[in-house]
């Protein structure tokens, strides 16, 4: 049974390849409450460019020290204990390397922004870059 769901599996994926269907090029329906259904662009290529160009510090760039890494499990356990946050300033990047703490990503509120700022040097942050944006709400 197991041999049958693995071939499956692969003709699927195989499919998939020969047909030249890619992730980035698919428009994703979402239906709102009202009954419409709206389209939109699940390509974030655009916004992920400025990662590619190796001035921007990524998670990928998240330092391995034991100290680099508790300081940026504390922030992040303090950043999810704050019930006054959004999630998503519960999910912004926050990378440690060799004791500089950098806070990227987005946020809802010029008060969010402060209070992950407050928290991370509540938790020790001594040297802190914080690149954390304001998020502008749809319209």
């Amino acid at each position: 049974m197991q041999v049958a769901k693995g071939i499956g599996f692969g003709l699927v994926c195989g499919f998939l390849i020969a047909s030249g269907v890619r992730a980035a090029d698919q428009i994703s329906s979402v239906s709102e409450p009202s009954g419409a259904t709206t389209s939109t662009n699940v390509d974030n290529t655009a916004k992920n460019s400025r990662d590619r160009d190796n001035a921007t510090l990524t998670p990928g760039d998240q330092g391995n020290s034991k100290s680099d890494l508790e300081m940026t499990r504390k922030i992040r356990r303090a950043l999810m204990k704050k019930h006054e946050l959004s999630m998503t300033a519960k999910n912004i990047k926050i990378i440690t390397i060799d004791g500089k703490v950098t806070l990227r990503g987005p946020v809802k509120t010029d008060e969010e922004r402060r209070m992950v700022n407050q928290i991370a040097q509540e938790e020790g942050a001594v040297s802190l870059d914080n690149q954390l944006e304001v998020k502008e709400p749809k319209q």
